[in-house]
């Protein structure tokens, strides 16, 4: 092994920890980092990637030393003689795990130069940090694709960046490949169990005709991520017999261990926790509303033994390290098959006197994505060639309804079975008794040679019979066909006409999920495949921030289900784009907008909205508020609020009254605390700017090629763009933008006046006297 060393500082910027790595030097109070042989292959083969690519993201399964890892990198990376590292994670609990692992490492206090910090705090707080870094490492990197991520990369043009995933997927086919250049993965999950670094383990799941699995396949809509919409996933499993049934399972496969259970939302994991703790079983609820002492209190108290089960809902999907977890329960469904990974992860570490794991899976996910040992192509993934979401199985049974069971089957109602069991785990690796959903085989047309006619099949699984007389074209799960009474149609993965066209020539698919028809008379029509809406002329893509709109003649069109088309001519100047929303100015708007920010208080009142990712429907903006989120509704009367990173959270509806008035009372709750928010940033930014102002006595003018800046301390406020700048008079100081242009900036970088005069004084009091062109001379007094 390597040793490495890491000494503790309490320097940096409040709300980050700064850490600077020891020389490789014996030391009684640090400890050493030792990477084990797997380990030091990435680092070889990152330094490898880091020859010829400024960007490298690396995969390591959960449980497998990421972090040990990481300290590697910064420590050889600052040994090299580089100044400073930023760690950046998504949430500050992350932060503080982050902080806390490197730091154990090493504890002596000195100034430091490495940075870690959350995203949030660093969009906000970017223009106090002085050093640019030369190494930006991003943590659960596979949420990079996130805007406020994207301006690292802007923001730091000449460092490289390390990002670390378990799972370098997207639900979407969007890959990773504008923001890295290489992919770098370790072994499989698979490899890590055979050589014994990862636990072996149980899986038992619900019965694929049980009642449990009747109720997921229900669940038919989905939230703006593509995953299943967490109202309806808790309005069908937050139920007394469901959550009796996730008791009767853990009792069941895992009596006496201890484990962590995820939940679909706060209710859901709080009824969890009590139903559990009536039975005798010591458990507690945590989520993203407890309190960090509280949260830290229920983690020590499990680590000790002394709460027996964790239910949480999506805080220990990341970053969470204890691992003498025993068994993990999924009881919250999902088509992503990173929050699958991650949560089935949390149970694979390895730890003294732990023999295997037991995994329950009460609702299904082994027959979306299979056992968490597939060999899944994260190459693929990363370029986007391939989306990381799970397929739904679509069973054609009986057609009875969830609530629905049959004398046949209801000896199967509150049963689960053993997918595996962890003494014969190996040999099913071995023989990969599992595919891989995520990796099936391509829908493609077979032949039967006895009709003449063709059908639609998944490998060696027929999807339908042999129905079609030609089968033009097949791409995104769907086929376009000519049926047996010579009309043409567009058929699912599940060989279901979900369009048909009468009678043309031909159909074939197109970019930008199109359809192209071709008429018996020669002329095409155009199907947009998210709606199925067809258009006689070609449309043409508009794309503003996240959405795309398409422009057909002098109209824009919506791309979702429930379509939106804007008045005849509309001018693209009334398109606002907001990067995860777009505002549509219409004055036949059915709901008036209300705007709390007063920088928008000139914009017209009626406003159609389209969300970034919602294909679904188009929405009403009802009321601007001052942190930058929305509240939108639909054409149902269903109003939600919707935030920057694209989050969408029911609110309530107008009717009936009762629930009217519940739904004003939350929208001003929501009101009043993004007010605070604002208020207490711009109070925080006043306060710097104050700070700031009493430091003129440092602010001095500096030089870069042939510009001039200002430099207050090691901060630059004034940056290297003017002709001239004069030393600070006060607070101020005159700056010349071109020859003989002379105006007044204060020494944060505030402008006060613009140049515009030939000459420029300024006095202690704060009187400015400028002099124009023509020779008179005009006084300005400032603040």
């Amino acid at each position: 092994s390597e040793p490495l060393s890491f000494v503790k500082s309490a320097g940096g910027a409040s709300g980050t920890r700064a850490l600077v790595p020891g020389a490789l030097i014996e030391n009684d109070m640090a400890k050493t980092v030792c990477l084990h042989d797997y380990q030091k292959d990435i680092m070889r083969r990152l330094s490898e990637e880091w020859l010829t690519h400024r960007s490298v993201m690396v995969q390591m399964p959960t449980g497998t030393g990421k972090t040990h890892v990481l300290a590697a990198v910064v420590s050889s990376f600052l040994t090299d003689g580089k100044r400073t590292v930023w760690i950046v994670a998504h949430r500050r609990e992350l932060v503080a795990q982050i902080e806390e692992t490197v730091a154990k490492y090493g504890t002596s206090l000195t100034d430091g130069c490495i940075r870690v910090m959350s995203i949030q705090w660093l969009t906000r707080h970017y223009d106090d940090v002085v050093e640019k870094p030369e190494l930006v490492i991003i943590d659960e990197a596979h949420h990079a694709q996130a805007r406020t991520y994207r301006m690292l990369w802007n923001w730091c043009p000449e460092a490289k960046f390390l990002g670390l995933t378990a799972t370098p997927c997207r639900m979407g086919r969007s890959g990773f490949t504008d923001l890295f250049d290489s992919l770098v993965c370790s072994w499989s999950v698979a490899e890590f169990i055979r050589k014994g670094w990862l636990s072996s383990f149980d899986y038992v799941s619900i019965r694929a005709n049980s009642r449990e699995q009747r109720l997921i396949d229900s669940l038919e809509k989905r939230g703006a991520d593509g995953d299943y919409q967490i109202r309806e996933m808790n309005d069908v499993l937050n139920r007394h017999t469901s959550i009796e049934r996730l008791y009767r399972s853990v009792l069941e496969y895992a009596d006496g261990k201890k484990g962590i259970v995820y939940a679909v939302s706060i209710d859901h994991a709080r009824n969890i926790a009590a139903y559990y703790s009536g039975k005798g079983l010591d458990a507690a609820a945590i989520d993203s509303h407890t309190p960090a002492a509280e949260r830290g209190r229920m983690v020590e108290d499990f680590k000790t033994g002394r709460i027996r089960v964790l239910v949480n809902v999506d805080v220990f999907s990341e970053g969470f390290d204890c691992p003498d977890v025993e068994f993990v329960q999924m009881a919250r469904p999902t088509l992503s098959l990173a929050k699958y990974l991650q949560q089935a992860g949390r149970g694979l570490r390895k730890s003294t006197g732990k023999e295997t794991c037991v995994l329950i899976d009460n609702v299904g996910l082994y027959r979306v994505f299979g056992l968490p040992t597939m060999a899944w192509d994260w190459e693929a993934m990363f370029r986007g060639d391939m989306a990381g979401r799970g397929i739904r199985t679509v069973r054609h049974g009986n057609g009875t309804s969830p609530e629905t069971v049959t004398a046949e089957d209801s000896c199967q109602d509150f049963g689960m079975e053993m997918i595996v069991s962890h003494d014969r785990l190996l040999s099913a690796i071995a023989l990969q008794k599992t595919p891989n959903p995520c990796k099936r085989p391509e829908l493609r047309a077979w032949h039967d040679k006895n009709s003449g006619l063709w059908g639609l099949c998944r490998g060696r699984n027929k999807i339908t019979a042999p129905v079609f007389v030609t089968v033009f074209d097949i791409r995104h799960d769907m086929a376009a066909v000519r049926l047996s009474d010579k009309n043409c149609g567009l058929v699912n993965a599940c060989g279901e006409i979900i369009r048909k066209e009468g009678y043309c020539q031909s159909m074939k698919f197109m970019r930008n999920n199109f359809l192209t028809v071709q008429k018996p008379n020669g002329r095409s029509d155009y199907i947009d495949l998210y709606n199925l809406r067809s258009y006689r002329e070609k449309p043409e893509v508009k794309r503003f921030g996240d959405v795309e709109m398409l422009k057909v003649g002098r109209m824009y069109y919506s791309r979702t289900k429930n379509l939106y088309a804007s008045k005849l001519n509309l001018s693209g100047g009334y398109i606002y784009d907001h990067k995860f929303y777009v505002a549509i100015f219409d004055y036949n708007a059915s709901v008036q907008c209300y705007i709390d920010d007063p920088h928008m208080a000139g914009f017209p009142w009626g406003y159609a909205c389209l969300l970034g990712g919602d294909h679904d429907s188009y929405y009403w903006i009802c009321r601007w508020l001052v942190d930058g989120s929305i509240i939108v509704t639909d054409i149902g009367g269903k109003y939600y609020h919707v935030t920057d990173c694209g989050e969408k959270k029911y609110i309530g509806c107008h009717f009936p009254a009762e629930e009217g008035e519940k739904c004003l009372a939350a929208m001003e709750r929501l009101a009043k605390h993004a007010r605070e928010i604002r208020n207490m940033a711009e109070s925080e930014k006043m306060k710097k700017r104050r700070l700031l102002l009493e430091k003129s006595g440092e602010a001095v003018p500096f030089r870069s090629g042939m510009k001039w800046g200002l430099k207050v301390g090691e901060r630059i406020t004034i940056p290297p763009i003017y002709r001239n700048v004069r030393p600070p008079i006060g607070r101020y100081c005159a700056v010349e933008k071109n020859y003989s242009q002379w105006g007044v900036i204060a020494i944060d970088g505030t402008m006060m006046i613009e140049p515009q005069y030939s000459d420029i004084e300024i006095s202690m009091k704060g009187d400015v006297t400028g002099t124009k062109v023509s020779g008179n001379k005009v006084v300005v007094k400032l603040p």
